[in-house]
């Protein structure tokens, strides 16, 4: 696990994590349910999809769309155990700690919340 300003740095550098923004749709979806609520969804898809040791179907888990959380998950390289250790340095076959998952929802988070203060500057004034 890193810092999260020096993860984001790296991740823009990447062609690959720096195409993967909110569309208006998702935009939209965060504003109905609210980010308490985004939240939770993070944590659920967090512990069904990521947290155990070992994962049948690891690097096709998350979806490309469909939810902010599994575009932020591709973006921030949160969507599989293989891109975690890569990116992020959480070692695989084994579940993830408490620790972990509340890190790997920081960060989805805080790529969502810089999604929503880009999408508000193009707002009118």
């Amino acid at each position: 696990m890193q810092n999260i300003d020096y993860l984001f740095a790296s991740l823009s550098k990447s062609k690959f994590r720096s195409s993967f923004h909110l569309k208006k749709q998702d935009l939209d979806y965060i504003n109905k349910k609210g980010l308490e609520t985004i939240k939770s969804h993070a944590y659920d898809f967090i512990n069904q999809r990521l947290k155990p040791s070992f994962i049948p179907n690891d690097g096709k888990q998350t979806p490309m769309k469909g939810h902010p959380v599994f575009i932020a998950q591709h973006a921030t390289a949160t969507c599989c155990r293989n891109c975690l250790y890569k990116w992020h340095k959480i070692p695989k076959n084994r579940d993830l700690t408490a620790k972990e998952i509340d890190y790997v929802v920081t960060v989805i988070m805080t790529f969502i919340n810089k999604e929503i203060a880009i999408d508000n500057t193009k707002l009118p004034q």
